[in-house]
């Protein structure tokens, strides 16, 4: 009898700390797929955009990219055209300053054009996910009296970012790109948009 009791009394535990773990579990794919249900309806219910079709915007950036060899400070210009309410095409190119790695000079330029999907999320605020394809290049140089000759690779280009209105006309955005080179180059960039 002692120890049938024992032996209940541990298949019962058992038991019992199963289920707890269970509902636990059940719990949190009941709220995991709860907060996905309430995102989705509120993401849906969002106005796409106070931009327009046929808006056109011309800015600059200032650009900080950044892979595992070296880091360089950038400028940028960008021509931004809505081809529909929510969605934004944006084309762009962007210079990065000249640094001194093993005895050379390397700069950078980055020729690319994106495609952003607008969601207004307040007022003056915009976020957008955004993907790229373009050119991304090494003009040629010299190292210790080596002539080395330019590259330039394709790249797709995944990121995101947001809008701030200053005005009607007027929009400060930041964002952060990477971009397919090879060990990968991130950009985090802060401009400045007209639109007229």
């Amino acid at each position: 009898m002692y120890l049938n009791l024992k032996f209940e009394e541990y298949f019962l535990t058992t038991i019992f700390i199963f289920n707890i773990k269970f509902i636990k579990q059940m719990k949190s794919v009941f709220l995991k797929r709860m907060a996905f249900v309430v995102i989705a309806a509120l993401t849906m219910s969002l106005p796409a955009m106070a931009q327009k079709k046929g808006d056109m915007a011309v800015g600059a950036n200032l650009l900080y990219g950044t892979t595992s060899v070296f880091s360089n400070p950038g400028i940028g210009a960008k021509f931004l055209y809505n081809v529909t309410d929510p969605i934004r095409l944006s084309g762009e190119f962007d210079y990065f300053l000249p640094k001194k790695i093993y005895g050379a000079s390397i700069s950078m330029w980055d020729f690319s054009a994106y495609g952003h999907y607008l969601f207004s999320v307040a007022d003056k605020i915009v976020v957008y996910p955004e993907v790229g394809l373009g050119a991304l290049g090494t003009p040629g140089t010299e190292v210790y009296g080596v002539k080395i000759k330019g590259a330039t690779d394709f790249v797709i280009s995944l990121g995101g970012g947001v809008d701030y209105a200053l005005s009607q006309n007027l929009t400060l955005n930041a964002g952060l790109r990477y971009k397919t080179e090879s060990g990968g180059w991130f950009n985090i960039l802060v401009g400045i948009a007209y639109k007229f």
